[in-house]
């Protein structure tokens, strides 16, 4: 039963939305990330993403992203962000292994939180951008 399942609580690993330089279309962009500031490997990482405004009747098409393997203490690009899906609620429900337990967690961005007045400095990305722990 759903109740026997024992699903472990999450500890550092987060999300950050990092807005960076694009060289190559030589604008700024917005990319969400994955962070790995554990000690160890996670294995068959899942995140599935999506933005919606529940006041508005807004959302966007559900994304999936696979990771094989995310190195300890390293971090992963996972998706592009454009501006218009900035101004919505955006979540990323996030499942990896860990020495053969698995963990969950549902990381959200409330609307309007991915902005320049929210940057901050993210250490291990060396980067400035809006994290959720």
């Amino acid at each position: 039963m759903k109740k026997d399942i024992e699903i472990p609580q999450v500890s550092d690993v987060f999300m950050a939305v990092v807005k960076e330089y694009n060289k190559e279309f030589q604008c700024e962009d917005w990319n969400a990330y994955i962070i790995n500031n554990k000690n160890v490997a996670l294995e068959m990482v899942l995140i599935v993403s999506k933005g919606y405004d529940e006041d508005k009747l807004i959302e966007t098409a559900v994304l999936r992203h696979k990771i094989d393997k995310l190195p300890a203490n390293s971090y992963a690009k996972v998706e592009l962000m454009q501006d218009e899906v900035l101004k919505l609620t955006n979540f990323f429900n996030v499942t990896f292994f860990e020495a053969s337990s698995m963990f969950d967690k549902k990381y959200v961005f409330e609307k309007n939180s991915i902005k320049e007045g929210n940057l901050r400095m993210i250490p291990l990305l060396n980067k400035r951008g809006v994290i959720i722990k």
